[in-house]
């Protein structure tokens, strides 16, 4: 079996996959830590297992895209020490299905390549992935298969975090989308500032990225509140929540070791 782990700033996903690889077992979200230990992070995963009846040797490979140093050396060591496998780590030096067409290739985070090869291999090219997590990641796949870059924008909760902790009188609110743009009550002025403004940021940027494309990109949406944006944009072609961990899948099938 295969065990993919995604480590964002936020939140950590764990994804085991079947004897085949091709269909997902479970999937366990928890908050990233950086000081909590291999021990630590076996005790979150344990259960885990143990809810589909899965032994600890069962897992026979294990992939890690993280885009924090200190997780990414603990869970590693947790796959060593508990698992008896050497996680495979997510870099531009593994082969990773599309090609890179990028000045430092090195300061690509591994979610956005795991991302653009999910979105590239279901979808083809050219394409533009969005990510919504602690930043929103704007991911672009020229016509040719090439990873060519993007840009980065605060994610919602950031915004709303920072909002509302420098203004007294403001607060924290549901993300939801609102009927209109004028809004009558702090609450309905708050949604329709962030989840509306996000909106009109993120299809001003499709546009934007799509202007210097050559071809019409498809645009795929993936990570926290991506369902919201998806429903309410006819710009947007689809909403996979599992993007990550399925270009995990894919990043392990492109550099397993063949079975001895």
């Amino acid at each position: 079996m295969l065990l993919v782990v995604d480590v964002g700033n936020t939140n950590t996903v764990f994804g085991l996959y079947g004897a085949d690889d091709s269909r997902i077992v479970a999937t366990a979200r928890m908050s990233t830590r950086r000081d909590r230990m291999p021990d630590e992070w076996y005790a979150i995963l344990a259960p885990v297992l143990e809810s589909v009846h899965v032994a600890p040797g069962q897992i026979e490979d294990m992939v890690i895209s993280s885009v924090v140093p200190s997780v990414t050396r603990w869970l590693s060591a947790m796959g060593r020490e508990r698992l008896a496998v050497e996680p495979l780590i997510v870099s531009v030096d593994l082969e990773l299905g599309i090609g890179i067409d990028y000045p430092e290739p090195g300061e690509i985070g591994p979610d956005r390549l795991v991302n653009s090869l999910a979105a590239y291999t279901k979808y083809g090219a050219p394409l533009i992935s969005i990510d919504f997590g602690t930043a929103i990641n704007f991911d672009v796949v020229d016509r040719h298969g090439n990873y060519i870059g993007g840009s980065l924008a605060p994610g919602l909760i950031v915004a709303l975090d920072a909002m509302t902790g420098r203004a007294a009188r403001l607060f924290t609110v549901d993300l939801v989308k609102p009927d209109r743009a004028i809004a009558r009550s702090t609450t309905g002025a708050i949604q329709s500032g962030v989840v509306l403004g996000y909106l009109s940021l993120i299809e001003g940027m499709i546009v934007r990225i799509s202007a210097e494309l050559e071809g019409k990109p498809t645009v795929i949406v993936t990570g926290g509140y991506s369902e919201i944006f998806a429903e309410a944009s006819s710009m947007i072609d689809a909403s996979e929540p599992d993007l990550t961990i399925e270009g995990l899948r894919l990043v392990h099938r492109l550099n397993r070791k063949p079975a001895p």
